[in-house]
């Protein structure tokens, strides 16, 4: 458990945007938020692709668009359902730069 810390600390920061955040949003502030969280999800996913070692960090996509649905129809509509899949390929392209960066500083020359 003790070396998943960093992914279970991304992970709740990612449910902290998901769940608390559209808390503070007005009413006509619904497209700003998907945007924030979208660019929340992209810098969360570069951070953890960059900062982890484990292979479990390739299961973040999943988790993060998995963990927005029940948020649909707590804070949204059931149009926002689509949004998951925004944030899964938000989410993989994030990894997909984390990793990059993660391999370029950890190269041996």
């Amino acid at each position: 458990m003790k070396k998943y810390i960093a992914e279970i600390v991304i992970f709740c920061m990612q449910l902290f945007m998901f769940y608390i955040s559209p808390l503070f949003a007005g009413p006509t502030d619904g497209m700003g938020m998907v945007v924030l969280i979208l660019f929340a999800t992209l810098i969360l996913s570069i951070l953890l692709g960059s900062i982890s070692k484990n292979r479990i960090k390739y299961l973040y996509p999943a988790a993060a668009a998995a963990a927005f649905l029940p948020s649909v129809f707590l804070h949204y509509n059931g149009t926002a359902v689509i949004h998951a899949v925004w944030y899964f390929v938000v989410a993989v392209v994030g990894m997909l730069i984390g990793t990059i960066i993660f391999k370029a500083l950890h190269r041996k020359s």
